[in-house]
């Protein structure tokens, strides 16, 4: 054999063993990358952060100008390894920014039956530090709220019941396909906030919301499920703040598209902040927050828990 042959022989030899390293390696490499992927998503859902967004709504009267509203949603009180301390966390937010007013957007609770009075209560005092700040505070309820784990389950409406007495108990007012009067210094510039039912529970009534309003006042509207959105005829909305979905709560680096929520559950999982792509009707406009608590496992990973502030503006700047 010639001494050039030999060589290249080697050669390849030594390049399939190179290769064949690499390849152990990343074999390596996968269970060392779920380990780091499992203990961020422990650590992620104690991360709360505060998204600053600008709303618009073409009819807002001056005085509201520049004001901050604040969104919270998705506590699932109840569940196993529930994350309370994000929660108050977020409480605590709320009352250092101060803004002119609190939505929050249902799931207070998790699977509390057959006895939901004990998270019910771990609820109330996580948010009665709002009623001793004297912020303004509106919720709707979501589908866990009335013990649906899905939709094949029946509402419990007396599970529903108690915690909306258990919230107005401490100021929050619950609006179930009602609309309330935002307080304002000025009592000539009404802003309006149109609750709307669970979607789950078929009690997501938007015509009976709206009909409590004037047609071109302004109005903030909240609702639990993004899926009631579309009920909303053009311009009647021009803001709705959602929750449910809780960003999908798994989304895993360079695979944006892909959440675990989306296979995990049976509506389309709309994921999170601004919706775009011709959902809803003309004019309406639907900001989804990513929630603090669970669906079936403790973990967040690149969803970390949200607490919103909405600056309000009469155009766009």
């Amino acid at each position: 054999m010639k001494i050039e042959d030999r060589q290249k022989r080697v050669e390849r030899t030594e390049s399939t063993k190179h290769s064949k390293n690499k390849f152990l390696w990343g074999l390596a490499a996968i269970p060392l990358l779920l380990v780091a992927l499992l203990t961020w998503g422990l650590i992620e859902p104690y991360t709360l952060e505060a998204e600053e967004e600008e709303a618009v709504i073409p009819s807002l009267p001056s005085a509201w100008e520049g004001k901050k509203i604040a969104q919270l949603s998705d506590f699932q009180v109840g569940m196993w390894w529930d994350n309370v301390e994000t929660v108050a966390k977020s409480v605590d937010k709320v009352i250092e920014e101060q803004p002119a007013a609190l939505m929050i957007t249902g799931d207070f609770i998790y699977h509390a039956n057959p006895n939901p009075q004990p998270q019910i209560n771990e609820v109330v005092e996580l948010l009665r530090p709002l009623a001793d700040a004297n912020i303004p505070t509106y919720a709707v309820l979501g589908n866990h709220d009335y013990g649906m784990s899905s939709k094949k389950v029946e509402p419990d409406t007396e599970q529903a019941a108690q915690l909306e007495r258990g919230l107005e108990s401490i100021g929050i007012q619950v609006l179930k396909n009602e609309a309330a009067i935002i307080p304002s210094q000025d009592l000539e510039s009404d802003l309006h906030v149109v609750g709307v039912g669970s979607h789950w529970a078929n009690n997501d009534r938007v015509d009976t919301a709206l009909a409590q309003i004037p047609t071109d006042s302004p109005r903030i509207a909240i609702l639990h499920n993004p899926d009631s959105f579309t009920d909303f005829p053009a311009n009647a909305a021009p803001l709705a703040i959602a929750g449910h979905t809780h960003g999908g709560q798994i989304r895993l680096p360079l695979l944006p598209d892909w959440s675990w929520l989306s296979f995990a559950k049976e509506d389309e999982v709309v994921a999170d902040k601004w919706v775009e792509q011709d959902y809803g009707q003309p004019g309406n406009k639907m900001y989804v927050n990513r929630g603090i608590g669970f669906s079936d496992v403790p973990i967040r990973i690149r969803c970390a828990p949200e607490i919103t502030f909405f600056t309000l503006k009469s155009k766009s700047s």
